[in-house]
């Protein structure tokens, strides 16, 4: 009895991967697969406002600074840009990834606050014709900059918007190929900068 309800169990699971694995195959996002993927992207995009509040801190050290380089940069496509603005110059400059980070830890001041709120879906994912899903995650980033003697010399509050890629992948476990859904981060754009 127990054999038979074992290999029931098991036609049942093959059926039930079978399936998934066809409709994965079609590229298709189901609404919980979409919610778990949702889930991650902002997940990834708050691990990213952790790193850059690291890098940003001018008490980590260089060698714990740049290993959360590293762990920053994988998060993003390849030759994706990150804006940056001022209150004081009217044009917005963009960064290659790695430079955005470096030029962060070696910003001239003594101490620096950033902080991301309001992170959000402003756009939902949607169908590329290569089988990729495109969507924008908005955030609000409060930057700080202190001197040692004046105190706060520099504040702004910056609205950008985050691309995000999800793209079927394929890996070997066990010696099968198994599909997943992975979220990268692609350009983040200044949309608006305030006091």
């Amino acid at each position: 009895m127990k054999k038979v309800l074992f290999y029931c169990l098991v036609a049942v699971f093959v059926t039930a991967f079978t399936g998934v694995r066809a409709q994965d195959k079609q590229d298709n996002i189901s609404p919980q697969r979409k919610q778990a993927i949702d889930s991650l992207a902002l997940e990834k995009v708050r691990d990213l406002s952790k790193y850059i509040s690291i890098i940003g801190d001018k008490n980590t050290p260089w060698s714990e600074a740049q290993r959360v380089i590293e762990r920053a940069v994988e998060l993003f496509m390849e030759n994706s840009e990150i804006g940056v603005s001022s209150l004081s110059r009217p044009d917005v400059n963009y960064y290659k990834v790695r430079e955005y980070f470096d030029r962060l830890m070696q910003l001239n001041y003594n101490k620096v606050n950033i902080e991301w709120y309001k992170i959000q879906y402003v756009s939902d994912l949607e169908r590329q014709p290569d089988g990729t899903y495109v969507g924008i995650i908005t955030v609000y980033q409060r930057f700080q900059g202190y001197d040692k003697e004046k105190g706060l010399v520099y504040e702004d509050t910056t609205k950008k918007d985050i691309t995000v890629y999800v793209k079927r992948k394929e890996t070997q476990i066990g010696g099968r190929l198994i599909g997943f859904w992975d979220v990268m981060l692609g350009d983040i754009r200044v949309k608006e900068t305030s006091k």
